[in-house]
This record gives structure tokens, C-alpha cells and sequence, in this order.
């Protein structure tokens, strides 16, 4: 079955698609895609993994289905909360 492995960094992106056997998991997939090899900072084995930008528990557990797209994600730099705290104090000095 057809499936897509996709990383993005803010200057790169890759989207690979390749074909899989029925009962492939989420982590098989993206050790499959060989996307590794144009991403050495991956480390899949910690990496969070999701399909279509919904998060996914346990990659190594979770089956797809055909056209699923594995998306792996990027640690946070800083947290939401922070980051949103950080530019709401920056427009309150603005506006002084």
C-alpha cells in the first residue's frame, strides 16, 4: 500500500512516498523512507510522530492504512504558552 513520510525544518522540507506491506506501523514506515539519511538529526526512536498533523501515542503500535501520510515532528524550542505569553508582553510595551 502507498503511503507518505514527512519532515519539515523551517529551510527544508521532504515528503517521501513509498509503497509498504499491509500491517506496517508508523515507526517502520519512517525507518522504511530512508528519510534518516536527509535528516541525520532524526532520532525515530524519541522522535513524536503523528498522521495528517494528529499525534500518535505509540508509533511502533499504531497500523496504517492506505494514503496515510507519517508525519514526524520537530522538539518545541520553546513552549506555547511561553512563546504566546512572550509576544503578548512585547505588544503591551509597544503600545506604552
Amino acid at each position: 500500500m502507498r503511503v507518505e513520510v514527512a519532515y519539515a525544518k523551517p529551510e527544508k522540507q521532504q515528503i517521501i512516498a513509498l509503497d509498504v506491506p499491509e500491517g506496517t506501523t508508523v515507526f517502520e514506515a519512517a525507518e522504511l523512507s530512508g528519510i534518516v539519511d536527509e535528516f541525520p538529526e532524526i532520532n525515530l526512536d524519541e522522535a513524536k510522530m503523528g498522521l495528517f498533523g494528529k499525534a500518535v501515542r505509540n508509533p511502533k503500535e499504531e497500523v496504517l492504512k492506505p494514503s496515510d501520510r507519517v508525519e514526524i515532528y520537530r522538539p518545541l524550542l520553546i513552549d506555547p504558552k511561553v512563546a504566546r505569553a512572550n509576544r503578548a508582553a512585547k505588544a503591551a510595551a509597544a503600545k506604552e
